[in-house]
């Protein structure tokens, strides 16, 4: 991830991200009590941002978080923020933790006010040797917690997998549960054999991916069938082409995975496929 942008937002206002402060109370610093969002953002336009407020607001219910602001307000704020920062292209972080209390105890205060607070970074797109080379992958062992689909800012468990594949020589971490594919520590995962392309269903184990969601559109768009079912570990070392999906990275090939070739070693036929419908459906999203 790039560097914040100039301004941010906090609580509502506008300000600028190196005069932001929050409570050292704040349950979200004490805890990790608290949920987030990244949306891409494309020529100034967000990417499915409905489908973000619907996930942010699934994971504040599961934590039994008041939303701070309607859904209207929620999308002022957000191309406000874009619009102090330049618009273009960016991703936009969102966080909302339970707020501050009095001091720290597992037990909430009752009727405590969220805090609000987001920031916009540069994105990119992928330079031509990355998407001519691929990426590596390892194969690591799911160590979060039992409910993965709550995008909970609690991230210590994939901040561990990350280092632990960056040890492996690898750029993310494709994470099992025993013989059955999770997702990636940061993306969704995809996998192709014999033209036929696989992702996990969602459950508890699993982020519902906005970006796998936008993957599964651009599939229908190329009349390519997906299956969503459990994917086995057994299958990924003998995959023609694995994929990973995420807000800021799109979608990516996995061309080496634990120091082994993906298919022929490179990224493959399928994937430049849906890599080229990526880019279209964005620029028709963005107008």
């Amino acid at each position: 991830m790039a560097n914040a942008l100039p301004h941010s937002l906090l609580n509502g206002a506008i300000v600028p991200t190196n005069d932001a402060r929050i409570s050292p109370l704040d349950r979200g610093f004490l805890f990790g009590d608290g949920i987030y969002e990244v949306v891409p953002v494309y020529a100034g336009k967000p990417l499915r941002l409905s489908a973000h407020f619907d996930r942010l607001q699934d994971g504040l219910d599961a934590l039994e978080i008041a939303n701070p602001y309607s859904r209207a307000r929620w999308a002022e704020l957000v191309h406000e923020l874009i619009a102090s920062n330049g618009g273009g292209d960016m991703g936009v972080y969102l966080e909302v933790s339970r707020g501050a209390g009095k001091g720290r105890d597992f037990l909430p205060e009752p009727d405590m006010q969220p805090t609000v607070f987001g920031f916009c970074f540069p994105i990119t797109p992928p330079k031509p040797e990355l998407l001519a080379r691929g990426i590596a992958a390892a194969t690591l062992e799911d160590i979060r917690w039992q409910r993965c689909d709550i995008k909970s800012i609690a991230l210590v468990g994939p901040v561990m997998l990350k280092m632990e594949a960056k040890r492996r020589g690898a750029d993310e971490a494709i994470l099992v549960r025993g013989e059955r594919l999770a997702e990636g520590s940061s993306s969704a995962v995809f996998v192709v054999k014999n033209g036929r392309i696989a992702t996990p269903p969602a459950s508890h184990e699993r982020l519902p991916s906005i970006t796998r969601l936008v993957v599964g559109d651009v599939l229908d768009a190329l009349k390519l069938p997906l299956e969503v079912r459990e994917v086995r570990r057994g299958e990924l070392p003998a995959a023609d082409e694995i994929w990973i999906a995420s807000s800021t990275r799109e979608a990516l090939p996995v061309t080496s995975l634990d120091g082994k070739a993906v298919g022929e070693g490179g990224p493959g036929p399928v994937w430049r496929r849906v890599f080229d419908e990526f880019q279209a459906l964005k620029q028709r999203e963005a107008g």
